[in-house]
């Protein structure tokens, strides 16, 4: 049996702001964008794995006004979880983030006790990300 990931999924509140992002500083492909009302769905994935799905989503879509309202909450604390990504060259992709607008660095790239070369931030919806070196 083989399981592997497909889809994973990022709340945003500004969903310009995180397509800019993902798109422009991460490198990302648009591959999909679903409108419902007010509400969008946006599909990115690298070119690198295009089987691979970041689906950005708002705090209200699909959700009711209480659990849209205490996920958009959870989101301005930046309590919501964090996606890791791995790069080739960190320090490269780590200076397209220091340059991006709405960036706050958590950690500059340093090698963890655990084996790995990372750096972490959150991304202009105060998401955490963290980027290996592969």
């Amino acid at each position: 049996m083989t399981i592997s990931i497909a889809t994973v999924y990022v709340v945003v509140d500004d969903p310009d702001a995180a397509v800019t992002f993902y798109r422009d500083t991460l490198g990302f492909a648009v591959r999909n964008e679903v409108k419902q009302g007010d509400f969008r769905w946006i599909t990115l994935s690298p070119d690198s794995q295009p089987e691979i799905q970041l689906v950005l989503t708002q705090p209200h879509a699909g959700r009711s006004q209480a659990d849209g309202d205490a996920v958009a909450a959870l989101l301005a604390k930046g309590e919501l979880g964090a996606v890791n990504f791995r790069a080739e060259d960190l320090d490269a992709v780590f200076e397209k983030i220091t340059a991006a607008p709405g960036v706050e660095i958590l950690q500059e790239p340093a090698s963890q006790p655990w084996g790995v070369r990372d750096a972490a931030f959150r991304d202009p919806a105060g998401n955490t990300v963290r980027i290996q070196q592969a």
